[in-house]
């Protein structure tokens, strides 16, 4: 019998909370999470299969149906080792605004050609600002994802300063997201 994860309703990160402690009470098997909105669908599948578990998703009638299987041989808390970068204002440094931003330009194009390259990027208050329309920096952060490192916004900040529909680069994550990868993280470097 599948166990369902009725998720619809409840806001960001608690779906991924809610499907994290689903799989933690089975050794394999198959959970059937719910959830009502497009943002927590892409955060639980990124998690569920973060965790070596497979997904199918279908909607129907504006609800996400998360079919989730998890093999027995997949640890549900494994952890990888990484590089994660915290990015949390659209400048580097204090004082002067307008270097501050010339400097995180020149950060984000060097870490380009760096290694090595970290896992994920995570944006969050003013910092999402650099991965929307409008951003100097999209150059940078779309070569960065195109070399594999996770480009990540958080959705709260980009509903706060409404930039939700100006996302360029990169995908929507959550808090639960956020403070997963930092405690999971070899090296966390934040600006």
């Amino acid at each position: 019998m599948t166990r369902q994860v009725d998720a619809r309703g409840l806001p960001c990160p608690h779906p991924v909370i809610n499907t994290r402690k689903a799989l933690r009470d089975i050794e394999e098997g198959s959970i059937t999470v719910l959830v009502d909105r497009p943002d927590s669908s892409e955060n639980v599948q990124r998690f569920a299969r973060s965790q070596g578990c497979d997904v199918a998703a279908t909607e129907r009638d504006g609800v996400f149906h998360l079919e989730i299987v998890k093999h027995q041989a997949v640890q549900s808390d494994a952890r990888a080792t990484s590089q994660v970068v915290l990015i949390g204002t659209d400048q580097l440094g204090t004082g002067d605004a307008v270097l501050g931003k010339k400097l995180l330009k020149s950060f984000l194009n060097t870490m380009c050609d760096a290694e090595p390259k970290p896992v994920k990027m995570f944006f969050l208050n003013e910092g999402v600002r650099l991965t929307t329309e409008g951003s100097e920096v999209l150059d940078a952060l779309e070569a960065l994802e195109n070399k594999g490192v996770e480009i990540l916004s958080c959705g709260t900040c980009l509903e706060h300063y409404d930039l939700v529909e100006r996302l360029e680069v990169g995908l929507v994550t959550n808090m639960y997201d956020i403070v997963d990868s930092l405690l999971s993280g070899d090296n966390v470097i934040s600006i």
